[in-house]
């Protein structure tokens, strides 16, 4: 495979992932903003980031260090929150499992709800696609915005270590959250799971350390799960 024959893939999904530059933009910008606040450096936040980078995760543990919670509640938090990228790899090696090792390492680091998106439709819809032209359109959905995140990462901490403490601005966590959930809630399945988080987080609000989040989330995942096969079940029943 040349990487002639490789530039036209590579450079669709760079027009595929470019529109996803205004949802990124902002919210590693509030990123920035709100590790600076809750202690970190700018050096930190920007390590963080960039080691890390999976937003939702790192709004979570955060949010858990705002509350002084353990280092290993931190952890868990932060991982039961990007458990979905463990089904996101198993659904991505049929079409990348064949890349070298350490084309794989790379695929895993920048596996994100945005570069899965495109890429696995892009496959099914493509299913001739060399893995030279899968591994390039996968590399042109990242290009547009991973500068941007640790860019916007950079400027939400140097815009943070300025803004005065009596600017409260912690309005602007849950309501970043909700407009990164709301575009996923596709199927009967996702809207249950979260209906089913969010009530159950409410009742389980008071658990210390926050943990109440990860009995939430796991709730949701059960009840989306048991939906799913519901479903499937009553179509193989009409078939």
């Amino acid at each position: 495979m040349s990487s002639t024959t490789s530039k036209p893939a590579y450079w669709k999904g760079v027009r595929h992932g470019a529109p996803f530059i205004l949802m990124v933009a902002p919210f590693a910008l509030l990123f920035g903003v709100f590790a600076v606040e809750s202690g970190l450096n700018i050096i930190e936040t920007i390590t963080f980031s960039v080691a890390v980078f999976a937003g939702a995760s790192q709004f979570t543990a955060l949010q858990m260090m705002q509350e002084n919670a353990p280092t290993l509640v931190v952890l868990i938090s932060a991982l039961a929150v990007n458990l979905r990228l463990v089904m996101y790899s198993a659904s991505l090696t049929p079409y990348l499992g064949s890349a070298g090792p350490w084309q794989r390492a790379l695929v895993a680091y920048f596996t994100v709800d945005q570069s899965y998106a495109c890429s696995l439709q892009e496959f099914e819809l493509n299913p001739q696609m060399t893995l030279q032209q899968r591994l390039a359109y996968f590399t042109g959905v990242l290009t547009p915005i991973v500068p941007v995140w640790y860019g916007a990462t950079l400027l939400g901490a140097l815009a943070g270590a300025r803004i005065p403490e009596e600017w409260t601005i912690d309005f602007a966590l849950p309501i970043c959250f909700l407009a990164m959930v709301a575009p996923l809630l596709r199927t009967p399945a996702h809207i249950v799971a979260a209906l089913t988080a969010a009530g159950i987080s409410l009742f389980a609000a008071a658990v210390p350390y926050s943990l109440g989040l990860v009995v939430a989330g796991l709730a949701g995942m059960i009840a989306g799960a048991q939906t799913e096969l519901w479903m499937a079940r009553r179509g193989e029943q009409r078939a």
